[in-house]
């Protein structure tokens, strides 16, 4: 990654637009490069002035005698096409630049940026922003502050990728308040050519870097943030923490599927950050809480943990915040529950929560916390110290890293208030034990270091590959272009549907469209009673509205007179529609009912969907979605973390369903929606599911086509 080099430790940089004037970006940069002790070589551009604060300036860069590997611009918009071209001619690497005025402001701010970015891509200059803070290198040898932020960083091995630059100046101001360093820090601006994925890939082999925070407000491409995160969080083992702003609600459009409905816009990031094993926060606050603790604690090696406090109501507050999230209490064995009473005095409580009591000195909190951290059921503890007349903070604070050592769990500490344990904390932070001021915090940081450890574990040794299955791919994008010949989109009637689902190997009904009364005896012999008959008609989407669907028929007489009941409802409800027949299916098997599901996003394309089905879909929402194509991981995970898994696992005496033919299908979905970019969205529901080993069937489809859009001028 040489080209990210030039940006983050370059060795001599170039300073086009330094001033100084008071209260000016080049002032504040260049001041932050030459006060921040940059180990490089720094060179003031400016026609004039012949210095700036002390150090001799040049009028433009190509007056400059020596190489320059990286130059920060500081100029008016209008003026950085030129500066990218001198940057060519001094065969100049890389550029950050600063200046705003581009397509955020839109009209012809985006023209602007479209030249600039033309430019550099031709000249084979690597580009940080526009409009962005800069970035910073804190490593010992590079000392690089070329931001115009008012602090520079203290050291550390955290590394912060932000596309907002007013976000970077809270959250260093928030940082240093909360002791914390930083590895690299890099504002990303506009992305005209630098993105997220260009400094993930720098990062993951960043020695300096061991966690990694985002604060994004898009991705540019999500299949290659994924494939990036991956190598992070999975690969070299580095956590990543992102903030995604611009939650909105789903669209208002409306949609034929249950899907289209519930995928909201948000609905890909979410399935982004699960596929790349990216833990997403909802704050500010959470985002620092748990960058603290993943950058100076062990992960858990399993999701049981204990709390020791000496205050009943904040050690019932952890509880409550640690099983919300489906935390496990850990069990204490008797062994330790022995130690404990020897150790404690008979008003305590050697259950967990571990209760040493109110007037508990530091002796006693010593044992407690050794013992319970000790404990094999034990993965990791909140120590929680409510401060009273008796109580001991500093000599508890220094306990705790003196138990720690030996024992790979984490600790992780809620000193509560604010001024009576200022000393402590500040002890615990500079010993890298992350402190909480209220015991929920703690909790929440906890689970996230659960949630994480437990998304890396499965796949260790274990091939990353998209999983392919193809029956008739041929056969498919044939029926597909007939139905489109000539339309912009299409509702395939379930009929239809079935044979596209055929193609791809998906376990089908029996079933045959009947157009005529007089083929009702032949096929009910084909398919045998009780049976389902289903309005087959391209002009109505949602055949229950129209009085279009009759279930358990045992009869030739019943399906007769069901049939004409069907073909009189649907005229009614639209007396234009073309009605092609009814279609008379085989009654599935009683199961449980999942959805599977696909819709197709502007921007990266495919998402699929698995939850619980049935009539209770839109209601309960039980759903998690995942970018297509997918990894054979992916789809276990999806099913894994809806709430109704317990069900699908088999409860109250209820067997465990055949989740491996649940699985299949979701595979055989991604394969077919990232090879038939025309499927627009896409219900199975419901996909019934079968006890253990007796597979799954599809009891119900629905497609629609569409031909796809073609990306925005200047998007790709």
């Amino acid at each position: 990654m040489t080209d990210m080099k030039n940006i983050l430790s370059p060795g001599s940089i170039a300073v086009v637009g330094a001033s100084n004037r008071p209260g000016s970006l080049g002032l504040a940069i260049f001041r932050n490069l030459l006060e921040g002790e940059y180990q490089g070589i720094l060179y003031p551009v400016n026609p004039k002035a012949k210095s700036i604060q002390g150090v001799k300036a040049y009028p433009t860069l190509p007056d400059i005698p020596d190489p320059v590997d990286m130059a920060v611009l500081i100029v008016p918009s209008e003026k950085v096409e030129a500066i990218i071209n001198e940057s060519a001619a001094k065969e100049v690497k890389a550029c950050i630049v600063i200046t705003a005025g581009f397509k955020e402001v839109g009209g012809h701010g985006v023209e602007l940026e479209k030249s600039v970015k033309a430019a550099a891509k031709a000249h084979g200059i690597r580009m940080l922003g526009p409009n962005c803070l800069g970035a910073i290198n804190t490593n010992k040898d590079v000392r690089m502050n070329a931001t115009f932020s008012r602090l520079m960083p203290r050291a550390g091995n955290i590394a912060l990728i932000s596309q907002s630059g007013a976000m970077c100046v809270a959250i260093l101001d928030f940082a240093e308040g909360r002791n914390m360093g930083f590895s690299k820090f890099v504002s990303i601006g506009n992305k005209a050519d630098i993105n997220e994925v260009d400094l993930l890939r720098y990062l993951k082999d960043d020695p300096d870097t061991d966690v990694i925070l985002m604060y994004l407000e898009d991705i540019s491409d999500g299949h290659a943030f994924i494939e990036a995160a991956r190598d992070i969080t999975l690969g070299a083992g580095k956590p990543i923490l992102a903030l995604k702003a611009g939650r909105s609600p789903e669209g208002a459009r409306a949609a034929a599927s249950h899907t289209g409905s519930m995928a909201g816009s948000d609905a890909a990031y979410d399935a982004i950050f699960m596929q790349g094993g990216i833990q997403r926060v909802e704050g500010v606050s959470d985002l620092f809480n748990y960058a603290l603790a993943f950058s100076t604690q062990p992960l858990p090696r399993g999701s049981r943990i204990a709390v020791v406090t000496n205050s009943g109501g904040p050690g019932i507050m952890a509880t409550d915040a640690l099983i919300r999230p489906g935390i496990t209490m850990a069990s204490l064995s008797e062994e330790t529950k022995d130690k404990l009473r020897r150790t404690l005095p008979p008003t305590a409580s050697v259950q967990n929560p571990v209760d040493v009591i109110g007037d508990a000195d530091a002796k006693r909190y010593e044992a407690a916390i050794r013992y319970t951290l000790e404990d094999d059921n034990v993965d990791g503890a909140i120590v929680i110290l409510a401060p009273a007349a008796t109580t001991e903070i500093m000599e508890t604070a220094r306990i705790i890293p003196h138990v720690a050592e030996g024992i790979d769990k984490p600790i992780l500490c809620t000193f509560m208030g604010l001024v009576d344990v200022s000393e402590g904390i500040r002890f615990l932070d500079n010993n890298g034990f992350p402190n909480y001021a209220f015991p929920e915090e703690a909790s929440r940081t906890m689970a996230a270091m659960v949630r994480y450890a437990e998304s890396i574990r499965p796949h260790h040794g274990k091939r990353r590959e998209v999983f392919r299955l193809i029956e008739d791919q041929e056969k498919a994008a044939a029926a597909i272009a007939w139905r489109l010949s000539g339309r912009k989109d299409y509702f395939m009637t379930e009929k239809e549907a079935h044979e596209l689902l055929r193609c791809y190997g998906f376990p089908l009904l029996k079933s045959r469209l009947v157009q005529d009364p007089s083929e009702i005896e032949k096929a009910v012999e084909e398919v045998g009673f009780p049976v389902a008959m289903k309005l087959d008609s391209p002009d109505i989407l949602h055949k229950s509205d129209a009085g279009g669907v009759r279930l358990g028929i045992t009869s030739p007489e019943e399906a007769r007179t069901a049939f004409r009941d069907i073909i009189e409802s649907a005229k009614r409800y639209r007396p234009s529609a073309m009605i092609r027949g009814i279609l008379f299916q085989q009654m599935a098997g009683e199961g449980i009912e999942v959805i599977l599901g696909s819709t197709r996003d502007p921007k990266f394309g495919p998402i699929c969907m698995f939850g619980l089905g049935g009539i209770f879909v839109e209601a309960m929402r039980d759903v998690t979605f995942r970018l297509a194509p997918m990894w054979e991981t992916s789809a276990e995970n999806m099913i894994k973390s809806i709430k109704a898994y317990r069900v699908l696992q088999g409860i109250r005496g209820k067997p465990a369903t055949d989740i491996k033919a649940a699985k299949l299908c979701i595979l055989r979905l991604s394969a077919m929606v990232s090879n038939h970019p025309e499927i627009a969205e896409l219900d199975i529901n419901p996909l019934i599911l079968y006890p253990e080993g007796q597979g799954c069937v599809v009891a119900d489809a629905r497609i629609v086509l569409s031909r796809p859009e073609p990306p925005p001028a200047g998007l790709m």
